[in-house]
């Protein structure tokens, strides 16, 4: 099975989209956009940017938790992963971005 953005309203009225792989797991979350227009564009730019690695940057939560971020070519995150329990863990849900989001259908929720 395919990896598919699903694009959503949130409470607030705003939209937002999860990437998920085959297996229905959320692998990246978007951050809330004014429209759906937005949001749409937002998938747009993750299946631009997803197959770059540079275009990620690995981070660390206060907890000591790594995850990842993936930003546009403004600088612009446009997309954050789960805390994962370790780095490879992390750089798993990075390959599983590249695999997933070029090809990805768009669903609304």
């Amino acid at each position: 099975m395919a990896g598919k953005f699903v694009l959503s309203k949130a409470a607030n009225g705003k939209s937002m989209f999860n990437l998920k792989a085959g297996n229905g797991q959320v692998i990246l979350t978007s951050q809330m956009y004014e429209s759906e227009a937005s949001a749409r564009n937002g998938v747009e730019s993750v299946k631009k940017n997803a197959t770059i690695d540079a275009q990620f940057s690995r981070e660390t939560s206060a907890k000591g938790e790594p995850y990842f971020n993936l930003k546009a070519n403004n600088g612009q995150v446009i997309g954050r992963s789960e805390m994962y329990s370790s780095a490879s863990a992390m750089e798993n849900g990075i390959a599983s971005v590249a695999k997933n989001a070029p090809t990805a259908e768009v669903v609304e929720a």
